[in-house]
């Protein structure tokens, strides 16, 4: 029962005036909602500093919470822009991925096309200084906050490259961040890992499929491992250029509507596997799920999750925003994945040792033991 409508005599009105005068409440506080009344209260009589956005924050997160739904979620005012540039997969910076290490940042990735690429930044410098501040000890997210700043402006960045200093004047630009890395694993295989499936994740998974088939790759094994989900377009676009004719992908909002997505007769007709694991979400396990439907690929790692509701993104007055379940994914033939994922149709579960190592890209692929399982399922003879 959402609401309880009591209606009693008028003793109660009296009992409640009575309560307010108590507890100091005014008329006006008293035609407020509790949370209002509440911070009102905070604000006028606590006897410490309370800041009111940090109230404000802490009970829109409660709130939403308190749904009991574990995929949405609270985005402060502050959070929001570095939400929006991850689902861009674009932000504005000078380009570089950085992880503490002792002495500075290390510099673990130079994007192509940034202002660090161009100014001579390179992957492993060990990042020092960034303009008259040593970053040593500092966390990533302060370091990140000193790099930012407006676009086409510059920022000096000091490193160390072989014992050797060096100070480099880089700029500050959009940078796109790569979604889809590819390469030939063997003769005939042509591997697609996707990050994500948000902005740019199907042009640049058509791409990558392009190149390779250019290359005489004659089959494909695609990686969605780690993968978070994203937009359902970006997932139907690229289905559709890999699968024939038919449904692809079934949702249902809130009020009743449904809608299904197809496919054209055009497709790819060629051995595949997907990769999937625990942390495959959302649009990488209904990738998966499909090309399992239509027999197009075989499965192959782990169990993932079962996320099978999508948010809406709602901004709110202060700049803040919720993600907020409004709907539910299905396949192609009407399976909902909530709570239940999807099963590969070849098992390989590795330790934890193992996962990290595949998570932080420290293995070659053939030392991988989930793609070897991928290759053994292609058809491929491997090497002990």
């Amino acid at each position: 029962m959402k609401k309880k409508v009591v209606i009693l005599a008028s003793y109660v009105l009296v009992a409640a005036l009575s309560a307010a005068a108590a507890f100091g409440l005014s008329a006006g506080q008293m035609r407020t909602g509790k949370l209002q009344q509440l911070q009102a209260l905070i604000e006028e009589k606590f006897i410490g500093d309370a800041d009111s956005t940090a109230l404000e924050d802490a009970a829109a997160n409660a709130m939403v919470k308190a749904t009991g739904d574990r995929w949405s979620y609270y985005i402060s005012a502050e959070d929001y822009e570095a939400y929006t540039e991850n689902m861009n997969n674009a932000y504005q910076g000078v380009g570089i991925t950085i992880t503490v290490e002792d002495g500075g940042m290390r510099i673990v990735d130079v994007y192509p096309g940034s202002g660090a690429a161009e100014a001579g930044v390179e992957p492993q410098d060990l990042l020092i200084a960034v303009e008259d501040t040593f970053v040593r000890g500092m966390e990533t997210g302060d370091v990140r906050d000193l790099i930012r700043g407006a676009e086409n402006t510059f920022v000096k960045l000091t490193v160390l490259r072989d014992e050797k200093e060096l100070s480099f004047q880089v700029e500050r630009r959009q940078v796109e961040i790569p979604v889809v890395f590819s390469e030939m694993i063997t003769d005939t295989v042509g591997y697609v890992a996707i990050d994500n499936f948000d902005t740019r994740c199907a042009q640049e998974a058509i791409a990558a499929i392009e190149d390779l088939l250019g290359q005489g790759a004659r089959k494909l094994l695609f990686d969605v491992r780690y993968n978070p989900g994203g937009y359902a377009d970006e997932l139907v676009e690229l289905l559709d250029y890999l699968l024939p004719e038919g449904d692809l992908f079934r949702t249902i909002r809130y009020d009743g509507e449904e809608h299904v997505d197809t496919s054209d007769a055009n497709c790819l007709d060629m051995p595949m596997a997907v990769l999937i694991n625990a942390d495959s979400y959302s649009a990488a396990e209904f990738f998966a799920a499909a090309l399992q439907e239509y027999e197009a690929a075989t499965v192959v790692g782990e169990k993932s999750v079962g996320k099978g509701y999508f948010q809406n993104t709602f901004r709110l007055s202060d700049g803040s925003a919720v993600a907020l379940s409004v709907g539910k994914y299905f396949t192609p033939k009407g399976v909902s994945l909530a709570e239940v994922g999807v099963t590969p149709d070849v098992e390989c579960p590795v330790d934890d040792e193992t996962a990290a190592m595949i998570y932080y890209g420290t293995l070659e692929p053939l030392e991988d033991p989930q793609i070897r399982a991928a290759l053994e399922a292609l058809g491929e003879k491997l090497p002990d």
